[in-house]
């Protein structure tokens, strides 16, 4: 009984320890998901094609005598209610 609820070997300290290293194993598969994903962005960065269509496309940056035009569909804009 002693070692079962007491003693520092307990069961009740190995069950936590077991979801501890659940846990840490759960995010060591998203930290491995996460690292392919730079992995790849970085292979995307590194050739000229990559970075200008990055450029263009989250900054909005144009080569000259170029002009740029956003849409907005109607879905994303912040519509006003009626009783405003």
């Amino acid at each position: 009984m002693w070692m079962l609820f007491f003693d520092s070997n307990s069961l009740l300290i190995h069950q936590e320890l077991n979801e501890d290293i659940t846990d840490l194993e759960d995010e060591k598969g998203y930290y491995r998901n996460e690292i392919q994903k730079d992995d790849k962005a970085i292979k995307e960065l590194s050739t000229e094609e990559g970075i200008e269509k990055m450029a263009r496309e989250k900054y909005y940056m144009k080569k000259e005598n170029e002009d740029i035009y956003i849409i907005e569909y109607e879905d994303s804009l912040k519509l006003k209610r009626k009783d405003e």
